[in-house]
């Protein structure tokens, strides 16, 4: 009677940890983070990454278009920069294909009403033929409203203009991305949570509506700087990045994921499985001895892509069964309805 009744559970309980097939995902370029995540960034859902300066959350939103791409060749990728601060080349030189994405008109979005009508103009093309599509906002905080760029700089205001335009958006938007298959990622800045004396000590711009109507809340933290010395010249080469979900509709919340992200190249997604299995204590699970991972580490660099690739795919094959192994470990152990 026990053991059915368990089978029983684990049977109702596995949707939690197994892949799920009522969503399409956009990969993030790393296996971890996207076991985290749930499958990846899901389709019809608004996702917000959040992240100080140097958390590679421009970086993230890049490997998100091209992932994009790759998985859905018949889909439309929209980036919209409110920061002026995208580069393309650089872009392109980590794999963007320019070509393919819609960077909107020369004349960049400036408010929330701009944003809204842009965003309701693409959504409904999507609807209209049914085609997938990504659309990018980076970022939500240098986005201004319609009041704020009449008003002169030096009159005060409230600052409520913009989180009561972003709260009608979701309200009017939520619905209809649900009903498509559009992905809004938006990017933000993190801010102060001054005179917080407990609960978040960081918060970002906007007002809550995107805390309520989002469906994933990464939340990006700056670890350290990596550095290495070559010719007794020493430089940063990248950025030891941890990802938090802080909000998870689509998969259990506030599951986390160390990455390295390297300039000019992205998420090392390779080492971060590696490391995660070392930590874990399933080296063995990817044909990885205990005793040479450091060396295994060391050559990483060293890997031609075909050699990369071969690797990359047997360490996330077994970060995923790892992954869905400790997951369920931490299910209940019995259901609380029958």
């Amino acid at each position: 009677m026990v053991k059915r009744q368990r089978a029983k559970l684990q049977e109702k309980s596995s949707y939690f940890v197994d892949e799920k097939p009522n969503y399409s995902f956009v990969s993030s370029g790393c296996t971890l983070l996207d076991c985290a995540l749930g499958g990846g960034y899901p389709l019809g859902r608004i996702v917000n990454i959040v992240g100080d300066k140097s958390t590679a959350k421009t970086a993230l939103a890049t490997e998100a278009i091209i992932n994009f791409v790759r998985g859905y060749p018949d889909g439309v990728p929209a980036y919209r920069d409110t920061e002026a601060a995208f580069d393309q080349s650089y872009a392109q030189a980590m794999g963007l294909p320019l070509e393919k994405v819609d960077f909107g008109s020369k004349e960049p979005l400036q408010t929330v009403e701009q944003f809204s009508r842009d965003f309701d103009a693409f959504l409904e093309q999507r609807i209209k033929t049914d085609t997938p599509g990504i659309y990018v906002v980076d970022s939500l905080d240098a986005l201004s409203d319609d009041a704020e760029m009449e008003r002169d700089i030096g009159k005060e205001t409230f600052g409520t203009a913009k989180a009561k335009l972003l709260s009608v958006f979701f309200r009017k938007t939520a619905h209809r991305i649900e009903q498509s298959r559009v992905l809004l990622l938006v990017i933000s800045q993190v801010r102060d949570n001054i005179g917080a004396m407990f609960g978040e000590k960081h918060k970002r711009s906007g007002g809550r509506a995107l805390d309520f109507y989002g469906s994933q809340a990464l939340w990006l933290a700056h670890i350290k700087t990596l550095k290495r010395e070559i010719s007794k010249v020493e430089r940063p080469y990248g950025v030891l990045i941890r990802a938090k979900l802080k909000k998870n509709k689509v998969n259990l919340p506030f599951r986390e994921a160390d990455f390295e992200f390297h300039f000019g190249y992205g998420v090392e997604d390779l080492r971060a499985s590696i490391e995660w299995l070392k930590e874990v204590g399933r080296l063995k699970d990817a044909g990885i001895n205990p005793t040479q991972v450091k060396e295994y580490l060391k050559g990483i660099d060293e890997m031609d892509r075909a050699e990369y690739n071969k690797e990359q795919q047997t360490a996330a094959a077994a970060v995923k069964q790892v992954w869905r192994e400790v997951e369920t470990s931490f299910l209940p152990k019995r259901s609380k309805y029958a």
